[in-house]
C-alpha cells in the first residue's frame, strides 16, 4: 500500500468514526431526556464541557495573523450565534418530541437548504439534477410526516418544526462559512464559532437557570454530557476536517450518508426506536436525494463548506 493509498484509507476512517460519533449525539441527548427533559441544561452540559478544548485550539494559534476586517470578525460572531448556538438550540428542543433516527434524517437535508438559499440569495440556480434531488428529499420527509400523521400528532410537527429551523440556521452558517475557512482554515474557524456558540449556552444557561440545579444532577446525566462533548463534539470535529484533507468534501459526502442510518440503528438497540417500511422507505428517500444534490453540487460549494455538521 502506497502512501496516497494510506492517505486514503486513513481520511475514510476518520470520516466514518466522526459520522458515527456525531449521530450518537442524538441518542446521549434521548438517554439524558430519560432524566432530565430539559434541553438547555443538557446542551449547557454538552458545550461547558467541550469548550476548553476549542479555546485550546484558538491559544495555539494565537500567534497566526488572520487578515481579517471588522466586518469579518462580526460575521463570525453573527456566524458562530446562528450556526451552532441556535441551531443546537432547536436541535435539542425538538428532540424533547421526536425520536432520535426521525431527528437526524430530518437534520440531514441541510445540504438541500444549502441550495435553495444559495438560488436565493445568490441566485445560484439549482441544477435540473438538483431540482429532481430536492424533490426526492422532501418527498421523503413528507412520506414521513403523513406516516406519523403529524396534523394530528402535535408531537411530531412541534418536534420536526424546531429540527428543521435547526438545519436551516446551520445552512445559513454554512453559507456564509465560505470566504471565512478560506482565510482561516477550516479547523480554527470552527473552534472560534463552537467557542462562541459555548459562551452563548453558558449565558443562556445562566439568565435562565439556577446554578444550583447542577448539584441536583446525577452522575449519569454528567456522564452523557461528557460523552456527548467529547464523543460527539470534539472528536468528530477534528477527526471529520483532517478527513476531509484526505479524501475531499464529496466522498466525505457519500460517507456521512451512514450518518441518519447509524442514528436509527442506535436509537433501535439503545432507546426502543421502532423501525417500520415507512421510516426506512422515507429515510432512503432523503439520503438519496441529499447524496445527489451533494454530488452535483461539488463544482459549485467550496472544500470542506458542506460537511462539518455538530
Amino acid at each position: 500500500m502506497d502512501k496516497s493509498q494510506r492517505e486514503i484509507l486513513l481520511g475514510s476512517i476518520f470520516v466514518l468514526i466522526s459520522t458515527i460519533s456525531f449521530s450518537a449525539k442524538s441518542v446521549f441527548a434521548k438517554l439524558a431526556y430519560q432524566e432530565l427533559n430539559d434541553a438547555v441544561t443538557i446542551l449547557f452540559l454538552r458545550m461547558g464541557l467541550a469548550l476548553p478544548f476549542f479555546l485550546v485550539v484558538i491559544l495555539k494559534n494565537s500567534n497566526k495573523k488572520y487578515k481579517l476586517t471588522l466586518r469579518d470578525k462580526f460575521k463570525i460572531l453573527f456566524l458562530g450565534i446562528i450556526g451552532y448556538y441556535l441551531a443546537s438550540l432547536f436541535d435539542f428542543w425538538g428532540l424533547e418530541y421526536i425520536p432520535a433516527g426521525m431527528e437526524r434524517v430530518i437534520l440531514f437535508i441541510y445540504p438541500t437548504l444549502v441550495v435553495l438559499l444559495a438560488s436565493f440569495l445568490y441566485k445560484r440556480n439549482p441544477t435540473k439534477k438538483q431540482v429532481i434531488a430536492l424533490i426526492i428529499t422532501y418527498s421523503g420527509i413528507l412520506f414521513i410526516f403523513v406516516k406519523e400523521k403529524f396534523w394530528i400528532n402535535q408531537d411530531v410537527f412541534i418536534g420536526g418544526s424546531l429540527v428543521f429551523l435547526s438545519a436551516f440556521c446551520y445552512s445559513i452558517y454554512l453559507l456564509g462559512s465560505e470566504k471565512l475557512i478560506f482565510k482561516m482554515g477550516s479547523s480554527k474557524y470552527t473552534a472560534y464559532a463552537l467557542s462562541i456558540s459555548g459562551v452563548c449556552i453558558i449565558l443562556h444557561f445562566s439568565f435562565t437557570r439556577d446554578f444550583s440545579i447542577l448539584k441536583t444532577l446525577s452522575n449519569r446525566i454528567y456522564y452523557l454530557g461528557l460523552l456527548m462533548a467529547i464523543i460527539s463534539t470534539v472528536i468528530p470535529t477534528f477527526l471529520l476536517t483532517q478527513g476531509i484533507k484526505r479524501i475531499g468534501s464529496t466522498q466525505s459526502a457519500i460517507l456521512g450518508t451512514l450518518g441518519p442510518v447509524s442514528t436509527i440503528l442506535l436509537g433501535y438497540y439503545l432507546l426502543n426506536e421502532k423501525i417500520g417500511f415507512a421510516e426506512i422507505f422515507g429515510t432512503c428517500l432523503i439520503l438519496l436525494g441529499v447524496l445527489l444534490v451533494s454530488l452535483e453540487s461539488k463544482g459549485r460549494a467550496k472544500e470542506n463548506s458542506l460537511f462539518e455538521r455538530s
